[in-house]
């Protein structure tokens, strides 16, 4: 073998000690197709309804409250941070899908509530979610025990990592 194609194999990983460096051995590409290919199902659900798939994961934190949300209680909830959660909710407040407003006693809370118009897309985002499900090649079982593998995952990583801001 020559210089020039020992060099080449060696750049691409042909040897043992590159074999962790394979695009199949990637578990953050795995996780990012995966999302990606979920969220493309959701997104074209979704559009119709004048819905982002965040949109949608807000309405959901909303909905399953029995208490007020506070923008902190989303943020957490969603894990995303204050940049990202606050535009959002701006986005969705102005579309009439819910209201903000300072809590009278701390005036460093804002609460997050849900307008008619944002209840009245429950119905429609359950038929979206349950679509979505059905056109996922995997059973109803498998779906269960992704997800519980994923945020047992997602908890370790966020019990190690900072916390968001």
């Amino acid at each position: 073998m020559d210089a020039h194609r020992a060099e080449t194999s060696n750049a691409v990983g042909l040897t043992p000690d590159y074999a962790d460096l394979h695009l199949d051995k990637q578990l953050c590409l795995a996780l990012q197709v995966a999302s990606s290919l979920v969220t493309r199902i959701y997104r074209g659900l979704l559009e119709p309804l004048g819905l982002t798939h965040p949109q949608y994961l807000v309405l959901i934190a909303l909905w399953e409250r029995t208490d007020r949300c506070s923008m902190g209680d989303l943020r957490r909830g969603l894990c995303m941070d204050t940049g990202a959660v606050t535009p959002l909710v701006k986005r969705m407040e102005v579309a009439g899908l819910l209201t903000r407003s300072r809590d009278v006693v701390d005036e460093r809370r804002v609460w997050v509530d849900l307008t008619a118009s944002g209840w009245a897309l429950r119905d429609k985002v359950l038929a979206v979610r349950r679509d979505v499900v059905e056109r996922l090649p995997l059973s109803g079982n498998e779906i269960a025990a992704m997800r519980s593998n994923l945020q047992s995952f997602n908890a370790g990583m966020l019990a190690s990592t900072p916390p968001l801001r």
